[in-house]
């Protein structure tokens, strides 16, 4: 037990809360990964030996959680921002950014404030500052004991956090479990069965790309399915690409995409956004995805969990799914024809070997909560 300007502080007994923003109306929780991760966060935190009590911490106009961020159910408390200061030993700033004046008040009375970063903010920054872009985040005066990053993000994240924060910079796990898809694949109706379905002459090829920003995109996806369906265009029923209704009147897009057999062809559609669950349970049979340093994806494992077969450049996950390396849109589409003829034959294989992959990633997974204890007990 210690005492830190005025705070009593038993660093084998920490209060820790993850900040989460809340909007008024509508938030659901399949809008971005952050507010999953940060569910997952506090999960894994309450299982921690040296945590007493983990919550999230409000941040935001919103004064309740909207039932579609799913909260209910989960039995994590969300605290105040100001019951935050009082009670709260570390807070990791995640999904809500506090001001600087909480901050610096807040460490001045004894308390660890971690900054846990989980997108790739070098490339959005850039990009927002470069096209004059509304800003995303900002840089602060805030203070700072050790910035938080998952391993994606540490060559081309890992300086940039760091010196801008002026604190060291720590790489933890990255964490998923199947808590929230589960519950939408529960609420699916049985004619749309979720899973892969084997048996089929042709397969409804899905790319789920963001399209906000370059690290995940369409573009890569869209030119393995030309590769392939230009070797073998039987195998192609249709290519649905989501997330990318605000390009598809651009004029470069546009200029690209009828670059492309499958658009002249009839078989694309560029869509909306959508939850992977109910997308791929009554439309899709095949995931088709590419990033550039950002390979650690709940789109993967969400993929994955389901049986579908992922065709994908992750270095993170190459032994699972199907990879293809880079930018290498040929062997894609070569990934792709080999796919289709292999994975009806390698599919029960296929599911348990990304149930070995997703047990590495879980909350309960035992190095994981050591890991994050670790951190946790070198911020004292």
């Amino acid at each position: 037990m210690s005492e830190q300007a005025g705070r009593r502080i038993d660093a084998n007994r920490l209060k820790v809360g993850v900040t989460l923003h809340l909007r008024e109306n509508v938030q659901s929780i399949w809008e971005n990964g952050i507010f999953q991760n940060c569910v997952f966060l506090v999960q894994l935190l309450k299982l921690s030996p040296v945590v007493e009590e983990a919550v999230l911490v409000r941040g935001g106009e919103g004064k309740v959680a909207h039932p579609s961020m799913m909260l209910e159910g989960t039995g994590i408390e969300l605290m105040e921002v100001g019951d935050a200061y009082e009670k709260l030993d570390v807070v990791i700033e995640m999904s809500s950014q506090l001001s600087d004046d909480w901050v610096k008040a807040y460490r001045q009375s004894g308390g660890r404030y971690v900054w846990m970063r989980v997108g790739n903010d070098y490339v959005i920054d850039i990009e927002r500052a470069m096209f004059n872009k509304p800003h995303s985040g900002l840089s602060s005066d805030k203070p700072y004991d050790a910035v938080w990053t998952i391993p994606e993000y540490e060559r081309s994240c890992g300086d940039y956090f760091s010196m801008m924060a002026r604190a060291p910079l720590r790489i933890v796990p990255h964490l998923w479990n199947p808590y929230f898809l589960d519950r939408a694949i529960a609420t699916l109706p049985t004619q749309t069965p979720w899973g892969y379905q084997s048996g089929k002459d042709r397969w409804r090829m899905c790319v789920f790309e963001p399209n906000v920003c370059m690290v995940k995109t369409s573009f890569i996806p869209m030119l393995v399915c030309e590769e392939a369906y230009r070797a073998r265009p039987s195998m192609f029923e249709s290519v649905r690409v989501c997330n990318s209704l605000h390009m598809k009147d651009h004029v470069k897009f546009l200029h690209f995409a009828r670059s492309l057999d499958i658009v002249n062809h009839g078989l694309t559609t560029f869509e909306g956004r959508y939850p992977l669950a109910d997308f791929m349970a009554s439309c899709g049979d095949c995931v088709i995805s590419h990033h550039w340093e950002n390979g650690q994806n709940y789109l993967y494992y969400e993929v994955l969990y389901g049986g579908y077969p992922l065709i994908h450049n992750s270095e993170f996950i190459r032994n699972y799914g199907y990879y293809y390396p880079d930018f290498d849109c040929q062997e894609g589409g070569r990934m792709l024809l080999q796919t289709f003829e292999r994975h009806d034959s390698e599919v029960g294989d296929y599911r348990r070997n990304v149930m070995a992959l997703l047990s590495t990633l879980d909350v309960a997974n035992t190095e994981n909560v050591l890991a994050y204890t670790r951190e946790l007990q070198r911020l004292y």
